[in-house]
């Protein structure tokens, strides 16, 4: 007779889930609607600080059409892609573009096409969870360098390599900071590196005309590959790589995440382009206004501030007492989640609050009101 499987082989799941509540790493997920500045949740109306729709360009109606059901290199492919792309390529000056699903898709399929084995990369020890699964695919050796390290990205990257790359992120999405792009460059054209840059969080967002990180450092012609978003600074969704047309050819004929999976439905391809030739520039204007406004209020109620861009981290460390802060702000109208480890370094927890133009002047007011309450409960 056949023996039955035991009930409970599942328990070390319970188990596992035990230790995250312990060590207060566990997640829940959270049921809202966003509009604009606020986030309803359990009907509470919160103003909300974890958008990473950054310019906040209003919603045009568009027509939808058919949904692609089908890889690109099959039947999925439609004449918006190739008006999006060409835009997109024009606006990081290179020769050509490509529309990946999401962002990490875009990673993932660029860094494993291009990068393989006798090759040597170099990654920024805070690069993004995408960047550091797409160098683990490529086969390629990787040397993560200190962040923003430019002696010890030098030191490293004298170890052999058939082709070296050097991967850095443009504005680091969960420190705020700014990537030392200008060093990068001129270390890259002196070893013949090649540079990539993921600007998710600075493209469209800084630089003249949003171009992004590289263009505000004057080194955009210096890049070798962009991995960027639309659903960031654009507020839609998907990701693109930007670089020289044979680059393109190379990820449409190896890079897995592009060939084997469906295309990203049409209207939110032209959704991208219609949010891209809005006036992005006012909007712009008004995401730098309100971060300077945000950064400067904190700073003056007490808290230590490195960022200067639209992502601001308030470092708490300890991760329980980084969810009681949380719980904080949200039972006083504002949403603004925590950040724990293995996203950050254990007792590195921190909230990450995320700036956007929808938000007012009443409700910035609002905000820093809230924020200096939580700075006398948690800092006394």
């Amino acid at each position: 007779m056949k023996k039955l499987a035991s009930k409970h082989k599942l328990n070390f799941v319970d188990s596992e889930l035990e230790i995250l509540k312990e060590k207060n790493l566990y997640r829940e997920m959270r049921y809202g609607i966003s509009k604009g500045s606020k986030i309803t949740i359990n009907n509470s109306q919160l103003l909300n600080l974890c958008s990473n729709d950054y310019l906040g360009i209003p919603v045009t109606k568009i027509q939808i059409k058919q949904l692609q059901s089908s890889s690109r290199l099959v039947s999925g492919n439609d004449e918006s892609y190739k008006k999006l792309e060409d835009v997109l390529a024009k606006h990081k000056s290179q020769q050509s573009s490509l529309i990946y699903p999401t962002g990490y898709m875009a990673n993932l399929g660029a860094i494993s096409a291009i990068a393989k084995k006798g090759d040597l990369i170099l990654s920024d020890e805070l690069n993004h969870a995408s960047i550091i699964e797409s160098c683990k695919l490529s086969d390629a050796k990787v040397s993560i360098y200190k962040h923003n390290d430019m002696t010890d990205m030098n030191k490293k990257l004298k170890q052999k390599g058939r082709n070296k790359f050097i991967i850095t992120e443009g504005i680091f999405s969960m420190d705020g900071d700014l990537s030392s792009l200008k060093q990068i460059t001129e270390i890259s054209e002196k070893s013949d590196a090649i540079t990539i840059v993921d600007d998710a969080h600075g493209d469209f967002v800084i630089g003249n005309d949003g171009k992004g990180t590289p263009e505000y450092f004057n080194v955009s012609k210096k890049v070798d590959l962009y991995v960027s978003s639309l659903s960031k600074g654009l507020g839609s969704f998907g990701g693109y790589i930007a670089s020289q047309s044979n680059v393109v050819d190379l990820c449409i004929n190896k890079s897995k995440s592009f060939i084997y999976t469906s295309a990203l439905p049409s209207f939110l391809v032209e959704y991208s382009f219609k949010r891209f030739e809005s006036d992005r520039e006012r909007q712009k204007k008004k995401l730098e206004k309100n971060t300077k406004q945000i950064i400067k209020g904190l700073k003056e109620i007490g808290y230590e501030i490195n960022s200067h861009s639209q992502i601001i981290p308030i470092i708490i460390g300890n991760e329980k007492t980084a969810m009681d802060f949380g719980k904080f702000l949200f039972d006083n109208g504002v949403y603004a989640q925590p950040i724990r480890f293995p996203t950050v370094p254990k007792n590195k927890a921190r909230l990450r609050i995320s700036v956007t133009a929808w938000l007012s002047g009443r409700e910035i007011e609002k905000t820093l009101n809230i924020f200096e309450k939580a700075y006398s409960k948690f800092h006394s």
